[in-house]
């Protein structure tokens, strides 16, 4: 059951994320539109990419674990008039009863798989959910430890613009273990008053691309790309985001 401090948690973050500039949107709605057949989208969260692709015309269900997030994401659609098929859902072992041309997982949420127990689970979950000749595609970011050594551990501090009024948003990142190369995310919101909105912190795992593959390698699915900075380029130094698509041939 969503709390108010979920609630607003979601709402604030909906609020930041809509107004980034991010070039992910548009890449998978390109993915789902170019395919025949159902798409899966894991994460949908707010429905920031997922509510495109209905707009878009793609046969598109989506899973969260944040039911305060799939809740905002209905609100969303129901006042775009649109119909989605979202549930709560875990991407380590999903629950489908159709096959999916594409499977989608956007906005590095493959990086809050910190085990390599569930990052298998994750492959082998999705592998299943395909149909044949069905795509797995999903993005982390490019660990740049230039920035890491110089931002991290500090907490940085802008305005967002939230139901009218100016809030501060903290956040923060912070290595928890430099063996495993997890990390920590934190999200702080606080009123013009003074008040907190909410406190969040969630922690996620640096995967570089050599440790990708090596996951993919030992995956079920037979072939793979991997592409940067939502481009046909493939992967390189230099791209600050990595997309890999995954092949079901069989």
């Amino acid at each position: 059951m969503a709390t108010e401090s979920d609630r607003l948690q979601a709402a604030f973050l909906d609020a930041v994320y809509r107004r980034a500039n991010r070039d992910d949107g548009a890449y998978y709605v390109d993915r789902a539109t170019a395919v025949d057949g159902p798409v899966l989208e894991l994460g949908s969260g707010t429905g920031r990419i997922y509510l495109e692709l209905l707009e878009a015309g793609v046969d598109a269900d989506g899973i969260d674990l944040d039911p305060a997030s799939l809740a905002l994401l209905r609100e969303h659609a129901d006042e775009r008039g649109l119909d989605p098929n979202v549930w709560r859902g875990d991407m380590t072992d999903l629950r489908v009863d159709r096959s999916y041309a594409l499977v989608t997982c956007p906005f590095n949420a493959v990086q809050e798989l910190t085990t390599i127990e569930e990052q298998q689970a994750f492959l082998a979950s999705v592998y299943d959910a395909l149909a044949p000749g069905g795509t797995l595609v999903f993005d982390t970011f490019v660990p740049d430890f230039e920035y890491i050594a110089e931002q991290w551990d500090e907490w940085q501090q802008r305005t967002v613009e939230f139901r009218g009024e100016d809030h501060e948003y903290h956040t923060r990142s912070r290595l928890v273990d430099a063996v495993a190369q997890e990390y920590v995310s934190e999200k702080r919101a606080v009123a013009p008053d003074g008040a907190e909105l909410f406190a969040f912190e969630g922690r996620a795992t640096l995967l570089p691309s050599r440790e990708i593959e090596l996951l993919v390698r030992q995956s079920p699915f037979e072939s793979w790309t991997a592409t940067g900075d939502y481009t046909a380029e493939p992967l390189a130094d230099g791209h600050s985001a990595q997309v890999w698509s995954l092949e079901r041939t069989a």
